[in-house]
């Protein structure tokens, strides 16, 4: 057999072998391929699982950490509140009759968030075109800081709002609000007060609101979006309204430091009106703060001057030792301590009781105290609240001040206006007692019933002793110095109070406090009516005493406000007279 002959039978033995064998090799490894099979499924179920509960264990954590974020006290970011807190409501004010004074408008705050902004000098740029009042170097230092937020401008206009929105600018948004409006702007600033930037009450009735619990349930979010009762005040717009016109006229016109005054309900104790004047607008009260902000009327302790001596010959009268039919000796100044009492316009002869009041005689008035002693004296003006703190709800209250030990000297001068300092609402307050039959009542700025009054009031002096002073008042302000206080129509009666005013610890002899305590009508007082003047240069006929500026003042309140006070004019005699139009 030849050599490839012989390459051929082994060729073809080997391919017969390895086709043999590969038979039993493939009989063999088919259990061993199913095995790893199954084991690579297994495998892939296993991965599967792992992938669910990882993705599962991610969600839980989200899920825990936006449970745990929902749990957990809001936390304070810089100057930023809570949500509830930026929009919580106030109630609105209205006057007697329903006409707003206050109320909540929605508005709209700039924010930042410094780590969002890609340039501050661009975006301090940018926000100047729409915001020029802004203090670029404040805001660039607020847009560069680390914090996470900061406030930019607190109650934007919707305009400035649209206009920033147009400028796009990253890192810049707005959070809502609500502003304080006070429509009739500075008419009642005193009573009414203002809010804060972050519309809470720090004056006036404003205050008193917040005192009452509004700013414990805002501090917990109970007030957010809520639709609050109305908060009615006795005070009538009207009346206001006119009150402060001749306020703000009188001191123009006397050339005056300041003025006031007030317009009560004899019965009730409700202040209808009430006036000081420099005053300022609560939308925008940063602008008063210098002068404005204080009340006078409430605020402000003077030396109210010859209205006292209303006070000092009512306690003479009540008292029993003094009768309106008795006179004193007058001629004579009195001389003690090193200090002579003289009349202003003395008439040098014995006066009575009633002259003693119309001619607003210091000397005679000084006698009729001494006849009650100190003790007496200054029992009877703590009885009528003229030497505590008077109680009411404006927040805006002084406590009066008096010597610390009373002497002779003290009980003389107090009696006639000079030596206790009071608020003159306070001195309106204790007037109303010598006019509606002897009731003491603290005033009040909401609503009251003559009901609800007697109920409070304390009876401080007889009825005969209101008899009396209602006649004196009427002798005064049509014979004395209150006459420029006469209205036709209207029964005026009231005292005049001319004080040298205190400056530097010193009685100038240039500068007086003037007042004119005042009630109408006189036969049965409604109202007692209150005006002050500070420091006036001038007055009606060039002079500056109470009867030339204050008592005007009182006369042209009563003239235009007695018909919206309910108060019809009386004609003639008998007041039976009527006005007839042809």
């Amino acid at each position: 057999m030849s050599f490839l002959s012989r390459i051929m039978v082994v060729k073809s033995k080997a391919h017969f072998n390895a086709g043999g064998n590969n038979r039993q090799g493939s009989a063999a490894a088919h259990p061993s391929f199913e095995g790893t099979r199954k084991r690579t499924g297994a495998q892939a179920k296993n991965r599967v699982a792992i992938v669910i509960a990882c993705f599962g264990l991610v969600y839980a954590v989200i899920g825990g950490r936006l449970v745990q974020y929902g749990l957990a006290a809001p936390e304070a970011v810089s100057s930023i509140g809570p949500a509830d807190h930026l929009m919580a409501s106030r109630p609105d004010i209205v006057d007697r009759n329903g006409e707003i004074l206050a109320t909540d408008i929605r508005t709209v705050s700039l924010y930042a968030e410094p780590h969002k902004i890609v340039d501050a000098d661009e975006a301090v740029e940018m926000l100047a075109t729409v915001l020029p009042d802004l203090d670029r170097r404040a805001i660039y230092r607020k847009l560069t800081s680390q914090s996470r937020f900061q406030w930019l401008k607190r109650q934007l206009t919707p305009k400035q709002q649209s206009r920033i929105l147009a400028l796009g600018i990253p890192g810049v948004g707005f959070r809502p609000e609500k502003r304080r409006f006070y429509p009739g702007g500075p008419v009642a600033s005193h009573i009414v007060g203002h809010v804060n930037i972050d519309n809470r009450g720090i004056a006036g009735m404003e205050r008193y609101i917040d005192n009452q619990g509004l700013a414990d349930l805002a501090a917990i979010g109970m007030t957010s979006d809520a639709k609050l009762e109305p908060v009615r005040l006795s005070i009538d717009l009207r009346v206001q309204a006119i009150v402060r016109e001749v306020v703000k006229n009188g001191m123009e016109k006397y050339k005056a430091l300041a003025a006031g005054a007030v317009v009560i309900d004899v019965h009730t104790g409700e202040v209808l009106a009430m006036a000081s004047y420099p005053d300022y607008d609560p939308n925008n009260p940063a602008e008063g703060a210098k002068e404005g902000w204080m009340n006078r009327m409430s605020n402000g302790t003077f030396e109210m001057g010859s209205t006292f001596k209303s006070f000092t010959t009512a306690m003479a009268l009540d008292s029993g030792k003094v009768k309106l039919t008795d006179s004193f000796d007058a001629r004579a100044p009195i001389r003690i301590g090193g200090f002579t009492i003289k009349d202003f316009h003395g008439k040098h002869r014995v006066l009575t009781v009633p002259e003693i009041f119309q001619y607003s005689s210091n000397i005679g008035t000084a006698k009729m105290a001494d006849v009650v002693g100190i003790a007496g004296h200054q029992e009877f003006l703590t009885r009528m609240g003229l030497l505590t703190r008077l109680e009411t709800e404006l927040p805006e209250v002084k406590t009066p001040t008096q010597p610390r030990e009373w002497k002779k000297i003290n009980s003389i001068t107090i009696s006639f206006g000079h030596g206790v300092s009071t608020t003159p609402l306070q001195t309106a307050v204790a007037a109303m007692a010598l006019m509606n039959g002897g009731k003491l009542i603290n005033p009040t700025f909401l609503p009251r019933t003559e009901a609800e009054a007697n109920d409070i009031a304390r009876v401080v002096v007889k009825p005969s002793t209101v008899d009396a002073m209602r006649y004196l008042f009427r002798l005064n302000a049509n014979d004395g110095s209150g006459r420029r206080a006469l209205v036709p129509g209207f029964d005026v009666g009231g005292k005049t109070g001319t004080a040298n005013k205190v400056v530097n610890g010193r009685y100038s002899n240039t500068q007086n406090f003037n007042a004119f305590l005042s009630a109408f009508p006189i036969d049965d007082p409604k109202f007692v009516v209150l005006t002050f003047i500070d420091a006036p240069q001038t007055g009606e006929g060039g002079g500056r005493t109470a009867g030339l500026n204050a008592a005007p003042m009182v006369g042209e309140i009563i003239r235009r406000s007695a018909a919206l006070l309910g108060v019809k004019p009386k004609f003639g005699e008998d007041g039976s007279a009527l006005l007839v139009s042809y």
